[in-house]
């Protein structure tokens, strides 16, 4: 089963927890990469002696040649790359194998909410879907795993683990003879799908909605169980393996000829420590060969290595707590009681069994961010002496001089057309040396009163054009015969347009009188 070590590193240290994983056998880089690193070792050994004791100095020419060639042209094998994008191909097909392995545990919920009763037939039911589910993952991993093969090597080995009925056998073994060539681990989920319909038939299942559920759930059972069989039979590209191996040998033959020490280079600085023992050498081979060796370990999980999943032990669990779902605990639940905090709704405070373990409630990025006020009130003198300066600077470039009445709504400069800008008096004041300025007020300047009169002709244009193509009323009909009126207003005329606007003047000049104005002509013609 995988080798697991997550209780030893839940909380860092001082002292790195990784370092005490450095003395486990079991699962670890020494276990896989111990014999190879004795062979390398050896043979850096031996060709050190020959080089040193065994060769005449024509031979020793010949193999520091040897050397320094190796030395130069090792690095040429891209063996960095190579592995790590191998090795991360692996691990990606190591996981998700994992996550495809198809858990029965759904299916046994459904099962036990959806078909209903006590007596034996609903119960047998029950218990024998599960067992046709648990059957396919049992057929499946025999297919898959030597370790499950081992325990179940034939039909009868799985009928003695209660999995597999004779009669049930006899059919397999009459597919099997008449389609050979293909797997029969289908055949469970069929049976299973045709017991939910009887069980429906026999209005165990009440309605259609949870059978179409449980059939979905079966359905992606299969398929999880299809897919594994996939990963077997649909491996890494054989050529890449290859590639990666071939790279991975032929880089360290290289280094153990280019790393070898010799008479020519002895005196260059880092050379001498090559003449008693290698110790970058085969700290190098350590690392690529133990990158290697994880995934050879890795490509198949199902085997019998260290970190390989435990098959065996997911068939017996899965039987036992889908048993355990459909059966014993079928609508089974506790007794009905009120909580602790029926009366209180909720907990105000959780309690811990260390008070010192309680923490603070997490807090937003934003929480202590000043708001745009205080940054203001923080910069308030700097900020007061700029805004002063620009307003005198404003006063001075954009509004001009005042007039002679000493207002500056009284000079300001307008472009020809109609204007809907206004400017109130109160909103600039001016320091005293202003207002008694030499300069003359502007001469292209406009009244208010004239302002207020070409937003008053605006507003007749607007009136006029909203009503250019209304017509008067008409009675029309629709569809089924029945009349109707539509009433269009027509626009005003210039002539009661006028005497609105002079009943308004009247009215503005004189207030306390209460006349009515005087009826649209239009409306009357109406």
């Amino acid at each position: 089963m995988t080798v697991t070590y997550t209780s030893r590193v839940s909380t860092s240290s001082v002292v790195s927890n990784f370092l005490g994983l450095l003395v486990r056998w079991r699962g670890s880089i020494y276990k896989l990469i111990w014999l190879d690193l004795i062979v390398f070792f050896g043979l850096y050994c031996l060709l050190a002696i020959t080089y040193r004791l065994l060769v005449n100095e024509e031979g020793k020419r010949f193999f520091e040649a040897i050397i320094s060639y190796c030395e130069k042209n090792g690095t040429l094998i891209p063996l960095s790359f190579v592995l790590g994008f191998f090795v991360r191909i692996v691990m990606n097909r190591w996981w998700d194998q994992y996550t495809t392995i198809p858990w029965p545990d759904g299916i046994a919920i459904l099962i036990s909410t959806s078909i209903h009763g006590s007596d034996d037939r609903a119960r047998v039911m029950r218990r024998t879907i599960l067992r046709y589910v648990c059957l396919c993952q049992v057929i499946v991993f025999t297919m898959i795993s030597p370790r499950v093969k081992r325990r179940f090597p034939t039909y009868n080995h799985i009928i003695e683990a209660g999995f597999l009925l004779e009669n049930e056998k006899k059919i397999i073994e009459a597919m099997d003879q008449a389609f050979p060539s293909y797997p029969k681990h289908w055949m469970p989920i069929v049976w299973a799908a045709s017991i939910v319909m009887r069980a429906r038939r026999e209005n165990k299942i009440r309605d259609d909605y949870a059978v179409k559920t449980i059939i979905d759930e079966l359905n992606q059972f299969r398929g999880n169980c299809g897919f594994l069989l996939y990963y077997d039979w649909v491996s890494v590209p054989l050529v890449y393996t290859q590639v990666v191996t071939v790279a991975t040998y032929s880089f360290f033959l290289f280094s153990v000829l280019g790393q070898q020490w010799n008479e020519k280079h002895a005196d260059e600085e880092g050379i001498r420590i090559r003449r008693w023992f290698p110790i970058l050498t085969v700290l190098q081979f350590f690392f690529y060969m133990g990158w290697l060796k994880v995934a050879e370990t890795l490509i198949n999980p199902f085997g019998e290595d260290d970190d390989d999943f435990e098959l065996n032990w997911i068939i017996d669990r899965n039987i036992t707590v889908a048993y355990c779902i459909v059966d014993e605990m079928h609508q089974e639940h506790p007794e009905l009681v009120k909580d602790q905090y029926w009366e209180e709704v909720f907990p105000n405070e959780m309690p811990y069994a260390q008070p010192s373990m309680r923490q603070n409630p997490p807090e937003a990025s934003t929480a202590y961010m000043e708001s745009q006020s205080k940054i203001q009130k923080r910069h308030g003198s700097a900020t007061s002496t700029l805004s002063t300066r620009s307003r005198y600077n404003f006063r001075q470039n954009f509004l001009g001089r005042p007039s002679a009445t000493g207002s500056y709504s009284d000079s300001i400069q307008m472009e020809d057309g109609p204007s809907r800008v206004s400017f109130s008096e109160s909103k600039f004041d001016l320091p005293q040396d202003d207002a008694n300025s030499s300069h003359k007020p502007s001469q292209s300047t406009i009244d208010f009163n004239e302002l207020i009169e070409q937003r008053r002709r605006e507003r007749r244009e607007r009136i006029r054009h909203r009503f250019l193509d209304m017509q008067s009323t008409h009675l029309r009909h629709d569809t089924s015969g029945a009349p109707y009126t539509i009433t269009v207003l027509r626009p005003p005329s210039d002539e009661a347009l006028s005497e609105n606007q002079e009943a308004g003047d009247r009215a503005q000049q004189d207030p306390s009188s209460s006349k009515d104005p005087p009826p649209n002509k239009t409306e009357k013609q109406d």
